[in-house]
């Protein structure tokens, strides 16, 4: 027992202050230790960071809480896991270079590096801090950019910049993610080695709470000469911005579409609907060589706002809309209501959001509110504004650092701090009729207080400083809206118009729509920025984007590959096919047949694009993707083909029961000749006349027909097959 007396002396004393060397301390816990036991596989969930942590030892996940770590190897364990006096002897050292047995097995030898700064920081007395230590604010990777040749492996350099200007060499410390490791694949000494296949992609890079991405690229072994991009039209920025890229790639915009699917596209994406056998005729005829400029005016023209006002809404509806059963009916159709009413005014951006924002009042009453009534704690405001109007998702920092990006609790908690001064009475979430209104208002006092250090966090976006002049008796949420709608505002604008790039071509720029990070960067960050700035210099007015994006020669491509752009998903070297959204596919087969949809709640000539509530029975829209009545917002649809699909098209009783349904233009084709009929037929659905071949088949089937013979049921089957093509189904 004697014997044991001094080890227990030293394992109880070791992490005592005490015992520290009095010489200056030189190595950082949170800049030097932390990061190696990061690189090194310790602060992983499947390692000590799980949530239980590992026999006993128990870290945070990527090192997102600092103290926490800190007790834990310092004086955990009864400090046991440091020596201070005899640094050799540390657990922490003898486990990580399996000097004894280590389930996890060797993480470092004793003669590397890292064994060397552990051993002198425990040295050192194992300090929390040291005098006057820096915080990084951010790294840089050199180069940024990197283009290979096939199978070739180049090094990369981080770089870290403190907040007292110094800089420092910290790629042994960096942790590297490839985005796709079939393309490139990164080890952890930062070399970069280039797959076989051509294209474009990112390496992720992470030091403490610093992220950044370093651009891959390999180009195709042989590039087309500059001036075959130069010969190119370019009707705006974003062709000039486009072509760029593409040259850079190797890659080769389609060429452009034909009216006829310039036509049908371009009415779908912005009216959500098909032309008009009218509009299809006058367009075709139109020999000006200004008439798709003209057709963008038209359909952004007040004259169509009630028909944008539905599509668009339907859109915001899916991200905005709360379920009737939690928030009740009233207030849903209320905000239902509102958004229409922005879109049919045009309302801009700036303006729209900061009403929502700001909303107070009864939930009977005004429609915003319902909004704040859905998402009650300010943590779920915080959220779902960041996730919608920033395009960032904050939701992995309210229990730990961002895993692939530098938002913190801190980020989270404070940007939650701009709503935790609302108060409400009244009636509070009941489903699903909510007989009595909920008020909201705002209330000076209100606070919102950290779950680790409890300390109460001041109102502050993402990425900006505190703001500390804030006037106690001006609702916080006014304060974070002129912030957030400001032109000089680096997420409002990028988050918007990419929203918009997406619903016009299928993906964003940035995808998914809503994560805009260092480590998922844009397929073309020149271009999202001149969008932004445009959109922003032209106050946020949603239709001067779409003009811009409808004029563009990149929007009027063809989706028919070319030899130089078959394989690409991501660049928009051609138009992507997309299935229509289940409410523009039901209107226009209720608009052909004029047999309107029997929608449960709406006038009988109601159009699906009017439904305000997902919870309105609908088969049809069930298979066609609209979101989970039961998802809480923002909800993205699955936009996707499936069986269910095309056997719902193929067999549906209601689809044959509108086709066989009065119908005064079937009715008019039987009495027309058979090429005549087709030829209408073909120009309704598709906005274009049927090729040779495909009358001749269509005419052969409905024939010609003795007198007092009908050929309705012929003309029945004709539309049938074609409301089943691929060519319907898809905007192309």
């Amino acid at each position: 027992m004697k014997r044991l007396l001094p080890l227990l002396l030293l394992g109880l004393l070791s992490g005592l202050p005490s015992l520290r060397a009095s010489s200056p301390a030189t190595i950082s816990f949170e800049n030097d230790v932390l990061p190696i036991m990061t690189r090194a596989g310790c602060m992983l969930g499947s390692c000590h960071a799980k949530s239980d942590g590992q026999n006993g030892f128990q870290l945070s996940i990527f090192s997102f809480d600092p103290d926490s770590d800190y007790r834990e190897i310092v004086y955990d364990a009864r400090g046991r896991r440091i020596f201070p006096s005899s640094p050799d002897h540390s657990l922490l050292l003898l486990k990580a270079t399996n000097t004894i047995p280590h389930e996890g097995e060797q993480r470092f030898a004793k003669d590397s590096e890292f064994y060397k700064v552990l051993r002198q920081w425990i040295a050192e007395g194992a300090p929390r801090h040291i005098p006057d230590e820096p915080e990084p604010v951010s790294i840089s990777i050199t180069p940024p950019e990197l283009s290979f040749k096939k199978n070739e492996t180049l090094p990369i350099k981080v770089t870290v910049t403190y907040s007292n200007g110094k800089t420092r060499d910290v790629t042994h410390l960096s942790e590297f993610t490839s985005n796709d490791v079939a393309f490139a694949q990164v080890d952890h000494d930062g070399n970069i080695t280039a797959g076989a296949v051509p294209g474009e992609n990112s390496v992720i890079v992470r030091y403490v709470e610093q992220v950044a991405a370093v651009r891959v690229v390999i180009p195709p072994d042989k590039l087309l000469p500059p001036e075959t991009y130069t010969a190119l039209p370019k009707n705006n920025p974003i062709d000039e911005l486009s072509y760029a890229r593409f040259q850079e790639l190797g890659l080769f915009p389609s060429d452009p579409c034909r009216d006829d699917e310039f036509l049908r596209r371009a009415t779908l994406d912005v009216l959500g609907r098909l032309p008009s056998l009218e509009e299809t005729r006058a367009f075709l005829a139109d020999t000006s060589p200004d008439k798709r400029a003209k057709l963008a005016d038209r359909l952004l023209s007040p004259a169509h706002r009630f028909e944008y006002a539905d599509f668009w809404a339907t859109k915001w509806g899916d991200l905005l809309r709360p379920d009737t059963r939690r928030v009740g009916v009233k207030p849903v159709y209320l905000l239902d209501q509102w958004i229409r009413e922005k879109f049919r005014d045009n309302t801009t951006w700036d303006d729209f959001v900061t009403e929502l924002l700001t909303a107070t009042g009864s939930s009977h009453e005004y429609g915003p509110v319902a909004v704040l009534r859905d998402k009650r704690e300010p943590f779920e405001m915080s959220e779902f504004v960041g996730q919608l109007f920033l395009g960032v998702r904050l939701n992995c920092a309210q229990c730990h650092h961002h895993p692939s990006e530098k938002w913190s609790q801190d980020d989270y908690y404070s940007m939650a701090a701009f709503f935790g001064s609302m108060k409400r009475k009244g009636q509070g979430i009941s489903a699903p009729i909510s007989g009595e209104p909920e008020y909201w208002w705002f209330e000076p006092g209100g606070k919102v207080t950290h779950p680790v250090s409890e300390a109460v966090m001041p109102p502050k976006p993402p990425d900006t400083p505190v703001f500390t002049d804030m006037d106690p008796d001006t609702d916080p949420r006014a304060i974070f809206a002129d912030w957030l709608t400001t032109k000089e505002n680096p997420f409002f604008a990028r988050a918007m118009v990419n929203r918009i790039w997406a619903e016009m071509f299928g993906k964003g720029l940035v995808d998914p729509v809503d994560d805009f990070r260092e480590s998922n960067p844009a397929a073309n960050a020149p271009l999202l920025e001149w969008l932004a700035r445009d959109f922003a210099e032209h106050g946020f007015d949603q239709k001067h984007t779409l003009r811009r994006i409808l004029n563009s020669r990149l929007y009027q491509q063809s989706s028919e590959p070319n030899e130089h752009n078959v394989g690409d998903k991501r660049n928009f070297s051609r138009s992507y096919r997309r299935r229509l959204p289940g409410e523009v596919l039901l209107d226009s087969i209720s608009l052909i047949t004029a047999q309107p949809e029997k929608l449960t709640g709406l006038p009988a000539d109601a159009r699906a694009m009017q439904q305000w509530n997902h919870l309105l029975p609908s088969d049809f829209l069930d298979a066609f993707g609209r979101p989970d009545s039961s998802a809480a917002p923002p909800c993205e649809r699955e936009t996707g083909g499936s069986v269910v699909q095309a056997l719902h098209l193929m067999n549906s009783d209601r689809l044959q029961t509108k086709l066989s349904g009065k119908s005064p233009w079937l009715d008019e084709l039987v009495k027309k000749p058979a090429a005549e009929a087709v030829d209408e037929i073909y120009l309704r659905l598709f906005s274009r006349h049927p090729r040779d071949e495909e009358k001749q088949i269509g005419v052969r089937h409905i024939g010609t027909p003795a007198e007092g013979e009908t050929t309705r049921p012929q003309i029945e089957d004709l539309v049938w097959s074609l409301l089943n093509s691929a060519e319907f189904v898809l905007n192309h």
